[in-house]
């Protein structure tokens, strides 16, 4: 199995965070951001994507939970970023489409080192507990620019959990699949010769 392993910290006036990712696991994490919606998802991310996963965030979390799901998304992209370095050998596309009882997510990305972003859907309800339902979009949106990935994103529903878990496991399955080794090819997967 490959060594591709990243631990990213980052500290500003809104957060610290500290993060140890392994794209190439066994699923296990422990996580412990201060929104107890948010660590389930990340949970199930690194559960799906069989990555392991260390994450801890204290946040403005007296203000609301924005910054904290922000910056968690930016480490975690940062952390995928370091840990596949020039992404030799990866399969670099995949697309997932994931149900959850009534809702669905679908998620096509491709790790191409430029990052872009589109989003279709709503959620169904505002608030999952302590955590804001439209912040999963975002959250998506901030692992995508910082990870350098190309992601497009589809969820419906009627149900904002499990719409947004539908999300988290589909960027799961996808990332897993896209990041894996090819054992036919060593080179990086690009007519350009980089990523």
């Amino acid at each position: 199995m490959s060594d591709r392993h990243a631990t990213v910290t980052r500290e500003t006036a809104e957060t610290a965070i500290e993060c140890s990712l392994a794209v190439d696991g066994d699923g296990e994490s422990e996580v412990d951001t201060g929104v107890g919606f948010l660590d389930h998802m990340l949970d199930s991310f690194a559960r799906h994507g069989l990555f392991d996963l260390e994450l801890r965030c204290d946040g403005d979390l007296e203000i609301d939970d924005h910054h904290t799901v922000e910056d968690v998304g930016i480490v975690l992209g940062q952390a995928f970023d370091e840990a596949l370095g020039d992404r030799a050998g990866i399969r670099r596309f995949a697309d997932r489409r994931v149900p959850m009882d009534e809702s669905q997510a679908s998620v096509v990305v491709d790790v191409s080192g430029r990052p872009y972003f589109r989003f279709d859907g709503e959620f169904s309800q505002e608030r999952i507990g302590g955590f804001t339902s439209v912040l999963a979009r975002h959250f998506a949106r901030s692992l995508g620019q910082h990870a350098g990935l190309t992601l497009h994103c589809d969820v419906e529903g009627q149900n904002a959990h499990h719409e947004v878990e539908a999300l988290f496991k589909g960027l799961a399955r996808a990332l897993d699949d896209a990041t894996r080794l090819d054992e036919r090819r060593s080179d990086t997967p690009s007519t350009k010769e980089t990523l």
